[in-house]
């Protein structure tokens, strides 16, 4: 930009002074008269009757004298013959010959059309460059960073029961607020960006939903040693417990399946209802021990201290991330996506974290449809198994996911009794689609909960 800028500059400097060089004036006319007669002003230039030609200026000059508040012309050899007289409180108006009016009009006029050519090559050059996004009409209503309010909750109207798990960054705690069971995760200080990053995905607009566990509030523990994020508690617990421990038939399959999905099109959504936004969001740590079960039987997602934001402000032409983890390499090494465990796509890329989700959320539904009873022969389904625990054993390492995953290109076996069944091509197909190992290739979550709506209708038994 600065070097065209230059150009155009240096461009606009020669034509100047091609014009001004080629298109020199003539010899100078100017009026003329001189009442006392002197020799020196005829010496300048020829005198012609009350015309003069000047020989080596282009300047024309003039002296008057003041007679009873009048001016009186003294010697005049300037182009002003006809002049208007005005008070001392007023600036003259300069005069300037014709010829070199329209030379200098004509060179304005070719500079300023210059630049107008110039504004138009560097619009056009703007817009190819950085095309608009087809909601580019709204980026003011996209650039939503606001979040919703949440009160604050005291720590003493909280009753800590017992530990029900323990995480990487935060135990959780059943327990009691205002009468109602609640699952209350106390982060350490050393981990209050995790809690603050978890915080910040429950408090945006619009957040509540069937799919998402209800977000009660946040505070702090006393002497402000700890954090604490207060939700309403699941009743079964973590999907990964609840499918160790029972077996389920097809109709309660696909709806953990189904409300699993609905929650996870719900937190990629870009939602503008009322000129309240909800950005997209993509959770980047999905497993069955980051999912909850409901007593009805339904999903609901939690644990957001890995996710991302998904914004699109003003002076932005895609969806990028706001939090510090937005450019690492998060979640639990298992779920993570052949690409994002390679190295080989551009973290800065949202899509591509949303991508990831969707291959996680593949091997979510594997795990659920592993535990239904009726996809295998005799109703006995195997015990529960977390994804590439069958292949590659219950501690998995980088490296060799790596190489199962990304370059043998392989995925968790799929039965061969679901060859049998009416929908056992419908399920693999779409699973096949979910884990495809081009991200570009997989199924939106929105896409994957129509299917199984679908195949809820067609295979209901």
């Amino acid at each position: 930009m600065i070097l065209q800028q230059w150009w155009l500059m240096l461009a606009v400097e020669c034509i100047f002074i091609c014009i001004t060089g080629q298109s020199s004036p003539q010899k100078r006319q100017c009026a003329f008269k001189n009442t006392t007669a002197n020799k020196i002003f005829e010496d300048v230039g020829v005198v012609n009757g009350s015309v003069q030609v000047c020989e080596s200026t282009q300047c024309c000059v003039g002296y008057y004298r003041i007679i009873n508040d009048q001016p009186r012309v003294d010697i005049l050899d300037l182009c002003n013959n006809n002049i208007t007289w005005t008070s001392e409180s007023e600036e003259p108006l300069p005069t300037y010959s014709y010829s070199m009016g329209k030379k200098k009009a004509a060179v304005i006029i070719l500079i300023g059309t210059l630049l107008v050519l110039w504004l138009i090559i560097m619009i056009l050059k703007e817009k190819q460059e950085n095309p608009p996004s087809p909601d580019a009409d709204s980026v003011s209503r996209l650039c939503s960073c606001q979040t919703r309010k949440t009160s604050e909750i005291d720590f003493t109207d909280v009753e800590l029961q017992q530990i029900v798990g323990r995480g990487h960054f935060a135990t959780v705690w059943e327990g009691k607020y205002k009468g109602s069971m609640v699952a209350v995760k106390v982060f350490p200080e050393v981990w209050k960006h995790t809690f603050t990053a978890e915080k910040e995905v429950y408090e945006l607009p619009l957040m509540k939903h069937a799919g998402i566990v209800n977000f009660l509030g946040s505070g702090r523990t006393p002497y402000e040693s700890s954090w604490l994020i207060v939700l309403q508690l699941a009743e079964y617990g973590s999907l990964h417990s609840y499918l160790c421990k029972h077996t389920t038939n097809w109709m309660l399959s696909v709806k953990l399946c189904q409300s699993l999905s609905q929650g996870v099109s719900y937190l990629h959504s870009d939602l503008h209802i009322h000129d309240v936004h909800k950005p997209p969001v993509a959770h980047r740590d999905f497993s069955s021990s980051n999912v909850l079960v409901r007593a009805d039987g339904t999903c609901v997602l939690c644990d957001f201290g890995c996710s991302t934001i998904l914004r699109f402000c003003s002076g932005h032409h895609r969806f990028h991330a706001t939090n510090i983890e937005a450019h690492a390499q998060v979640g639990t090494l298992r779920y993570m996506p052949p690409e994002i465990l390679e190295g080989s796509v551009n973290l800065r890329n949202g899509w591509c974290l949303l991508q990831g989700d969707i291959y996680a959320l593949a091997l979510l539904l594997w795990e659920i449809l592993m535990r239904c009873s009726d996809l295998f022969e005799g109703g006995v389904a195997p015990q529960h198994l977390l994804p590439y625990e069958l292949e590659l054993g219950a501690d998995v390492t980088l490296e060799s996911l790596i190489q199962y995953v990304f370059h043998m290109e392989k995925r968790p076996s799929i039965p061969k009794d679901w060859a049998l069944l009416p929908q056992g091509f419908v399920l693999q197909e779409l699973l096949t689609d979910c884990w495809d190992c081009e991200p570009d290739a997989r199924l939106t979550a929105q896409c994957v909960l129509s299917r199984l709506m679908n195949l809820q209708s067609s295979y209901s038994s």
